[in-house]
């Protein structure tokens, strides 16, 4: 078990974090919005936060919803944040869903988590209103983001804090006063997949407060730090680090506006700050690389990496100074990069911290409320999601030669279970409380842990020898014009597998790098580079054939392959 760097504030629920970090932080900015003017934004602090927050709570409780369900539905806003927080921190239980669902499984999931409220923006108010119609779920609130006033039987968040306000001003102190049960069931999270296979995670806020206090002890960001929120809310991995840290932690918020945006975003509010899925960071290192490329100096960059690498060694950092048109293209404030969901390409890990910025590779599931392990500012390894964090315990089980077997977790952020699924908490949670995270791992001596495959995804050959297809995968998406991949087994008549990759190619790139656009001859200069990956392994492992294509691959909301959709198209 590795040792805290930091002292760190310690709170045991949500209510507590805001109370606390509201009175250090409440006059430092929680959120920034763009104005008409350039350069000036609109600011909530943090405390006018945390007002908007009790008011809301007041006036659901006076609704009616002490301990329902409520669920919450948008795009990342504002609202979100206020919404979540007002349930959870005094009203109910939250249950956040996801934006990208179609309305069928949206429904679903309403139904399946038996909600009793809902909370969403104007994006969901068709199939709001068709679900209200049909009444197929026990929903009695339909709560607008947008709304200014209440329009028929819709109500509007604004209207309802304003209640608050008014109730807490007349001595009503219901919400202000709740009591947290620290170890109870506060929030339900739905895993990706459609809603049949989905499955409803139950945490506390003992599990989301062990690992804010466990990010904060290894970590550090301030009061003059500002996150770009780009991923998902409703995601763990966003909420907890994306969110929920920075309030802790008296930073500030600002929203990306879309995946076209992101430099400019950077830019345009100074992010200090960023935590998203690798495809992102791998997909701005290699814009960043292309850039000063164009501008004829990478020669000049790469001989000042050189130079800093050296001086280094004597703890003397000029990368900032030294790589100043880069961070400047960057708004010059961004320092600190965080990656988690997927094994990130070591290439653009190290890239990052040569041109002096802060990558950390971190690893965690739904399940661990989110976060497991991470590099952090004292324990760093190429390659490695680092050590795993100090309330955690972990272990390989089962290892194979190569000391590679099962990841398995246990700790205060361990899940409570599934929602309603004996048969999935039995398979998940062994008889001494070790959460096997389906995952296939190695710990090395010094207790960095390195990701070698999802379990389910393993490759057995006929020989015996296992082939993890992340780990192919990881070497076909460094080959230039290359976008991504998926590596997969096709099944034989004699019982064995064929080791084969469906390749996403950069349609621009190659044509400016290679002048062709027919895709046979794109075919050709592609399988020609994957001939030279297969020469950097043994035999068994070698890609046999290839299917190519400049359509993305099928993904979940958080930007994860998902393998079983990929093997349908692939297995026609």
């Amino acid at each position: 078990m590795r040792e805290p760097i930091y002292k760190v504030m310690q709170f045991k629920n949500l209510k507590e974090m805001l109370q606390k970090s509201g009175e250090l932080y409440g006059d430092k900015t929680a959120y920034l919005f763009k104005t008409e003017k350039e350069d000036e934004f609109e600011k909530i602090t943090h405390k006018e936060f945390r007002d908007d927050i009790n008011q809301l709570g007041t006036a659901l409780i006076d609704m009616g919803l002490k301990d329902k369900k409520i669920a919450v539905i948008s795009e990342n806003r504002y609202e979100w944040g206020v919404a979540y927080l007002a349930v959870v921190t005094g009203t109910g239980i939250v249950v956040p869903l996801d934006k990208a669902l179609p309305d069928n499984e949206i429904e679903s999931l309403m139904i399946r988590s038996e909600v009793e409220a809902i909370f969403y923006s104007k994006k969901y108010e068709k199939i709001m209103q068709e679900i209200k119609e049909k009444q197929s779920t026990k929903v009695k609130y339909f709560i607008s983001m947008d709304l200014e006033k209440k329009s028929n039987t819709i109500y509007s968040q604004k209207e309802l804090i304003n209640r608050g306000k008014q109730l807490i001003e007349k001595g009503n102190r219901e919400f202000l006063d709740a009591k947290i049960d620290n170890e109870k069931m506060s929030i339900i999270l739905f895993t990706s997949g459609t809603t049949a296979v989905s499955k409803a995670v139950m945490l506390s806020h003992k599990n989301i407060c062990s690992n804010l206090i466990d990010i904060a002890s290894v970590i550090k960001v301030d009061e003059t730090d500002r996150f770009l929120s780009f991923l998902p809310l409703h995601h763990t991995f966003e909420c907890t680090v994306g969110f929920l840290y920075p309030i802790s932690k008296g930073s500030s918020i600002a929203f990306c506006e879309g995946i076209k945006h992101i430099a400019d975003n950077i830019k345009e509010y100074k992010i200090t700050a960023m935590i998203s899925v690798p495809i992102l960071f791998e997909m701005m290192y290699k814009r960043l690389i292309k850039g000063i490329e164009k501008k004829g100096k990478l020669g000049t960059v790469k001989k000042g990496i050189v130079l800093s690498q050296f001086l280094l060694k004597f703890k003397i950092d000029i990368r900032k100074k030294l790589f100043k048109e880069v961070h400047d293209n960057l708004g010059g404030e961004l320092r600190l990069l965080v990656a988690g969901g997927a094994a990130l390409d070591s290439k653009a890990e190290k890239g990052f911290n040569e041109l002096g910025f802060t990558m950390y590779q971190g690893y965690g599931l739904t399940e661990t409320s989110p976060v497991i392990s991470a590099e952090d500012d004292k324990y760093r390894r190429l390659g490695s999601i680092g050590k795993a964090f100090p309330s955690l315990d972990v272990k390989i089980v089962n290892p194979n030669e190569e000391g590679i077997g099962e990841l398995v977790a246990k700790g205060p952020s361990m899940m409570l279970g599934y929602y309603q699924n004996e048969e999935a908490n039995k398979e998940t949670i062994d008889e001494e409380g070790w959460l096997h995270t389906g995952d296939l791992a190695k710990i090395d001596k010094d207790g960095y842990i390195f990701i070698c495959g999802r379990k389910k995804f393993v490759i057995v050959l006929k020989n015996g020898k296992n082939i993890y297809p992340e780990e192919l995968e990881s070497l076909i998406d460094k080959i230039e014009c290359i976008k991504e991949s998926f590596v997969y087994g096709l099944p034989q008549s004699d019982g064995d597998y064929k080791i084969c990759a469906k390749i996403v190619y950069d349609k621009e790139l190659m044509e400016e790098i290679y002048k062709v656009s027919e895709k046979e001859k794109i075919k050709e200069i592609i399988w020609k580079e994957v001939k030279k990956v297969n020469k950097m392994m043994p035999a068994y492992k070698y890609i046999r054939d290839i299917t190519i294509t400049d359509k993305e691959l099928i993904k979940t909301t958080t930007q994860k392959i998902k393998r079983f959709e990929e093997m349908k198209t692939v297995c026609k």
